[in-house]
């Protein structure tokens, strides 16, 4: 192998440990006994466990981000966009469960590398710029696109972690569900907070 390709196995290997034992329960030795290498190749071209965690997890982010990012820029109206970020997130967890368990279970202690909490952040960040988008042509109050936003987002995530056990429904009719849930509810929002109560 290539060191791109000796690179790319222990990354694939390294989400299938990290996806079925956790950071705190891989090793370096498990991972490299099961990409057949020695512990010192993983050390070579990751630095130990924690390098390597920080790259499938940066990887996986990146894949998920974009996947979410096409859909919502696909320009299909509010509700289009509502589904189609749930469609990708839901081909996500169907595509890659290990790279979804990755990013879900708890990081170690001290990791800086974003994980799920930076992915849903970003996420949020641009379903706000649409919800903006949507709450200036129909009136309502503009400064509540944040808090929607972060709504929208965790109950897409909540749902799809409870969907990756389950598997039924089929992820189109849950993505349908999702969808009538949040677009009744956004295009029926108060035009003012006051509005809110009662």
């Amino acid at each position: 192998m290539t060191a791109s390709e000796r690179r790319s196995q222990l990354v694939e290997v390294g989400k299938s440990v990290f996806a079925e034992l956790g950071f705190d329960g891989a090793s370096v030795e498990e991972i490299a006994g099961r990409a057949r290498v020695s512990k010192p190749v993983v050390y070579e071209h990751f630095g130990g466990k924690e390098g390597l965690y920080a790259v499938v997890v940066d990887r996986e982010t990146s894949r998920l981000l974009a996947m979410i990012t096409d859909r919502l820029s696909e320009g299909a109206g509010a509700r289009g966009q509502v589904h189609g970020s749930a469609m990708a997130f839901l081909d996500y967890i169907e595509d890659d469960p290990d790279g979804f368990r990755v990013l879900t279970r708890d990081s170690p202690a001290g990791f800086s590398g974003g994980g799920m909490a930076g992915l849903l952040s970003d996420v949020a960040e641009k379903a706000e710029q649409i919800l903006a988008d949507f709450f200036t042509r129909t009136g309502v109050d503009v400064a509540a696109a944040p808090l929607y936003a972060h709504a929208l987002v965790g109950m897409v995530v909540h749902v799809g972690a409870w969907w990756a056990e389950e598997r039924v429904p089929d992820k189109e009719v849950v993505a349908a569900h999702l969808t009538a849930l949040a677009y009744t509810g956004l295009s029926r929002l108060p035009k003012r907070a006051g509005d809110l109560a009662g």
